[in-house]
């Protein structure tokens, strides 16, 4: 192993040694079974190139892509080593992939690891194409040395040198040694290829995860088991807010196979030989919770607060022309609100982490969205210094902002837990602790006004936000949050939009309730597009115009956006006969750099509500691996359309009401509609894909179901029944 590896703090896991890892049910570090396995198929260790951290080219003909982003689904283990491989010039799915943590992958300009917004692509393009690039031309170099020739009159195919008649060819592996002892070139001193000579990017691949995952061989957290590891569960308060005032450990200790019971930060450990152990404590214990008065909080009476101040004027994010003047002239108006509910975020697989705190270190095991923080979380918290602290990122079971949380809880959790146990201590969460103790995307109410003039074109749009900030104890707030305490993302999606209106303003107030609150898929998108979109419905209604051509009206300079709108009305067949109770609703929305379009096909029968289709069609730019592009759109459209029909969390005494799915259902296989995702390329920059999909969701759905019912919805999720 080079030096350069030997310092480099990564986890592997590549599809063999993940392979190897699992194959006993033991988590075995990842560097000795790459040495074993390496000793058994040479004496000779393997030498290795790196020209950088993204990537190593070893003599045996390997080639590693290393990534500094979690893999929770969206696909990024694929997407991201297809960007090298291009300029590579390496069919992708030869390519190994490792997780990798350390300032190399920081995002640039923050200084700090994540993986979220939906930026992981957006932000590595450019840098894993230049890393590409850079070890072709060496590798390039270094066979043109050897064989003593020009190197313009070399090329390369798949790991492959050959001369210009074909008659000399040296794989990379052969050269890998040569080209290590080279300089690297100057960033932005080597040639990239031309969109139109690409051979992998912008065709589909296969997932390099598939096989690992369907064959059960892939690492979550959940999966991690380490020798001599004992297991626990948290009893947290109920209450938001509340704090352990005492507890009694008497009978939880009673329990066989329960080793210690421990107070930490947030609330009372039971730890065990086995997790049945492990959750009987837990049901034993007697505690005294100091709920600070939070249990008078409901959602009901935060409603009405929050109605009453979206009446006031809040922080202006946005203000052009005169919003009152234009309402006071306008030939119709409306004046309305839209609410939405705190939402969970579901993750199949619940939050989980293995820590192991040894004199002055801490080592953990988890999945997680936020590396940098978690670091300095986890530190803090133990008195250590961050390079203490080495994470070890597997596969996440779900993310959607969840796993990014502001003050790292669930790894500061198993750190707190482990620390003085003398052994790694694996902190598993229930459902319904995720459920209940977990964080939430913000509920909202917001009033909405606008007018049309004798045209029926749009002349105001006004819209109020009020909600609780999820940015403020976030790494990003020093950058975004402003002075008087305005966030963001509680207007995004509803100050920027791509229709022109010439009068509109855009404010917004903070809550302070003591609910969580957190991203969540698609951030204040996910909210504002139902709001922006629902005001466009009913400016269009005042009109008495065709919701789908009255966007195309204002959309007339706009020409990307126009072509996703055309592309999916025209797919799904708006304006032509649909079966008979059938309705289609169209939304349009921008998040993340890419534009999406979603027709809904909807039905209504003795009230209930049944989604036959939604037709979407997306523009992020170039589509990298188009078959995930595909998958992306699909999977948030189920996630939009579970927060349309069912999501909710309601808080009565201070206490989340919902727990498990019976409660908090999410979209069954049988309630999911067919989806037709449709790609429209454009000249446009390079887009996100794991989020955008969401938004235009609820308000497609909603204007079909006005189409159907002639009731407009203004409240999420849908109710029961619309009879």
């Amino acid at each position: 192993m080079s030096e350069a590896n030997a310092g480099r703090r990564h986890f592997l896991i590549g599809l063999g040694v993940v392979a190897a890892g699992t194959a006993a049910g033991i988590y075995v570090a990842p560097d000795l079974l790459a040495q074993s396995a390496a000793g058994k198929a040479s004496s000779k260790p393997p030498v290795d190139f790196q020209p950088h951290a993204f990537v190593r080219i070893s003599s045996d003909d390997s080639v590693t892509v290393i990534i500094g982003k979690s893999e929770m689904g969206q696909g990024v283990y694929t997407g991201l080593p297809m960007i090298l491989a291009e300029e590579l010039d390496v069919d992708p799915q030869r390519l190994k992939v490792e997780i990798a943590m350390g300032p190399e992958f920081n995002v640039p300009n923050l200084g700090i690891q994540f993986t979220g917004g939906t930026l992981s692509t957006i932000l590595s393009y450019d840098a894993l194409r230049e890393v590409g690039a850079t070890a072709r031309s060496m590798l390039l170099s270094a066979a043109a040395a050897r064989w003593k020739v020009d190197v313009a009159l070399l090329r390369t195919d798949n790991g492959v040198v050959t001369d210009s008649n074909g008659a000399r060819r040296a794989t990379y592996g052969s050269l890998a040694e040569a080209a290590s002892q080279l300089p690297v070139p100057e960033k932005g001193k080597v040639a990239l290829k031309d969109r139109k000579d690409f051979r992998y990017i912008g065709k589909s691949q296969k997932r390099l995860d598939n096989t690992v995952k369907v064959t059960g061989q892939a690492i979550f957290g959940s999966d991690v088991d380490l020798p001599g590891m004992l297991v626990a569960v948290v009893a947290r308060p109920q209450v938001f807010g509340a704090s352990v005032r005492s507890f009694d450990p008497k009978a939880a200790l009673a329990v066989p196979g329960v080793v210690e019971v421990k107070q930490v930060p947030s609330g009372v450990a039971v730890i065990a030989e086995h997790t049945w152990a492990a959750l009987k404590g837990r049901e034993a214990l007697v505690i005294d919770w100091d709920t600070a008065g939070n249990e008078r909080f409901s959602s009901e009476a935060h409603r009405a607060e929050a109605r009453a101040l979206s009446r006031k004027p809040g922080m202006v994010d946005r203000e052009t022309g005169d919003v009152e003047r234009a309402l006071a002239g306008a030939t119709a108006t409306f004046d309305v609100e839209y609410e939405v509910p705190y939402l969970a975020h579901a993750c199949m697989e619940p939050m989980n982490a293995v820590a192991q705190v040894t004199p002055g270190k801490c080592e953990l095991w988890v999945g997680t969205q936020n590396h940098t923080m978690d670091t300095v979380q986890v530190a803090a918290a133990l008195g250590i210094e961050p390079a203490a602290v080495k994470i070890n990122t597997t596969f996440l079971g779900g993310g959607f902002g969840r796993r990014a949380s502001s003050n790292a809880d669930f790894s500061v959790e198993a750190a707190m837990v482990a620390n003085g146990v003398g052994k790694p201590v694996k902190v598993f969460w229930t459902r319904e602790d995720d459920t209940r103790a977990g964080w939430y995307r913000p509920c909202s109410i917001n009033r909405v006004r606008g007018g049309i003039g004798a045209d029926g074109m749009p002349v105001a749009y006004h819209h109020v936000s009020v909600s609780k900030p999820v940015l403020t104890q976030s790494p990003l707030a020093k950058f975004a949050i402003r002075k008087d305490g305005f966030d963001p993302t509680s207007t995004e999606g509803s100050s920027k939009l791509p229709y022109s209106i010439p009068n509109l303003r855009v404010e917004a107030h903070n809550t302070t309730e003591p609910v969580t609150t957190l991203f969540w898929r698609s951030v204040g998108h996910s909210t504002n597009a139902f709001i922006a979109n629902g005001a466009l419905d009913e400016l269009a209604a005042l009109a008495g115009r065709d919701p789908y051509e009255y966007r195309r009206a204002l959309l007339a300079d706009k020409p990307r956006h126009l072509a996703v709108l055309d592309k999916a009305a025209t797919e799904a067949g708006w304006g032509k006969a649909l079966p008979a109770g059938h309705f289609h609703g169209i939304a349009l929305h921008e998040s993340f750099a890419s534009i999406v379009a979603e027709v809904a096909e909807v039905s209504v029968a003795d009230g209930k509500v049944v989604v036959h289709r939604i037709t979407c069609a997306v523009d992020c730019g170039f589509a990298i691996n188009p078959d995930q592009v595909v998958a992306q759109m699909q999977s948030s459209i189920v996630y939009g359309l579970s927060a349309v029909l069912t999501g909710e969390i309601t808080v009565e005494g201070g206490r989340a009401v919902q727990g498990n799915f019976h409660e908090y259902t999410i979209l069954r296989l049988a309630e999911t509609p067919v989806m037709d995702v449709h790609i429209v390329e454009s000249d446009g920059p390079l887009g996100g894909i794991g989020e955008p999909g969401t938004p235009p969701v609820a308000p497609a759905v909603c204007g079909a179901l006005y189409a159907a019912t002639g009731k407009r919805i203004r409240r999420l999720p849908i109710p029961a029944s619309l009879a």
